[in-house]
């Protein structure tokens, strides 16, 4: 498995593998900005944006590849305000079905966070469902809890969800 920064100039191709894997994630029940009924148009579509967004600076999306293709994503949103050139959010973290369980999700942490470092982001914020397996895996890889934010998000199906926030302060 290799790490490396989405090329919006070079990986197009990308796109399919990288909308396949949101429309299972959504479907899997994954609370990620997306209700049931998504699909490979619509989530095309947003990743699509989402290239145009990378290409203009306002994101970096980090792409997990193996020999099956696109095993996992996870995205570093700079802060763009003048007061806060140090900070950055975690976002859109996801692992393919067929990758879960290997340490993808783990290593796509570390390399958004190393990625944010070598840029002086030194203070990073991510939230996630309450209790989900996300959130253990930020508690695992250090990430302080901020605390919860009681019915804030909704799941695919519609129902209400609870979200975590967290912090890492690089150094």
């Amino acid at each position: 498995m290799i790490i490396r920064p989405l090329d919006p100039a070079a990986d197009r191709q990308l796109l399919p593998g990288l909308a396949a894997m949101m429309v299972e994630a959504v479907a899997g029940g994954a609370s990620i900005g997306f209700m049931a009924g998504f699909d490979q148009a619509g989530s095309l579509a947003w990743w699509q944006g989402r290239l145009a967004a990378a290409a203009q600076g306002e994101v970096q999306i980090l792409v997990a590849l193996d020999d099956g293709g696109v095993a996992g994503t996870v995205s570093l949103v700079p802060a763009a305000m003048p007061n806060q050139p140090h900070r950055a959010d975690i976002a859109k973290m996801m692992v393919a079905g067929r990758a879960r369980g290997r340490g993808v999700g783990a290593a796509l942490l570390a390399a958004a966070e190393a990625r944010a470092l070598a840029q002086g982001r030194s203070t990073l914020v991510l939230d996630t469902i309450s209790g989900s397996v996300a959130a253990r895996l930020y508690e695992r890889a250090g990430w302080e809890k901020v605390g919860d934010i009681p019915a804030y998000a909704l799941m695919p199906d519609g129902a209400m969800a609870p979200t975590t926030v967290y912090t890492k302060r690089l150094i």
